[in-house]
């Protein structure tokens, strides 16, 4: 009966954040519904900037063709990191816990990452590798 009851109050549809959660939390989230050939290409960018906000803007503009910007480029860049550094992220956080909140998964998984273990690593880094290792299964495939 508790069960009913809470589920009966509880609108488990949509949830705003809270207003003091990390901004870093809400560019994650954002990045989550990118493409794995947009996460791989913002992790092989991070090498060039480390503000998460300008890897995806630089990001999205070379999508859409500004010059200069080699996109097959940067996604190489990024897979040859992901695939070096992937099994140092699996030691870290081997069985990622399951949550029907995007936000909770995503603040595991985040300060999981924060581990010497990955050795150092900016902001955009750890933003990007967080993307990545929670959409594995289409980064892996890409990489």
């Amino acid at each position: 009966m508790t069960e009913t009851r809470v589920a009966e109050q509880t609108d488990l549809r949509f949830a705003m954040p809270a207003v003091d959660d990390p901004v870093d939390t809400e560019v994650g989230i954002i990045l989550l519904g990118l493409d794995a050939d947009r996460l791989l290409a913002g992790l092989g960018m991070t090498s060039l900037a480390d503000d998460p906000g300008r890897v995806a803007v630089t990001v999205d503009r070379m999508r859409h063709g500004r010059p200069g910007l080699d996109a097959d480029g940067l996604v190489r860049a990024g897979a040859g990191y992901w695939r070096a550094i992937r099994p140092s992220i699996a030691a870290a956080y081997p069985e990622p816990a399951a949550s029907a909140s995007v936000r909770q998964s995503w603040n595991r998984a985040y300060r999981a990452l924060d581990t010497p273990a990955l050795g150092p690593i900016g902001l955009a880094t750890r933003v990007y590798l967080t993307a990545c290792w929670l959409r594995r299964a289409d980064v892996d495939a890409l990489a």
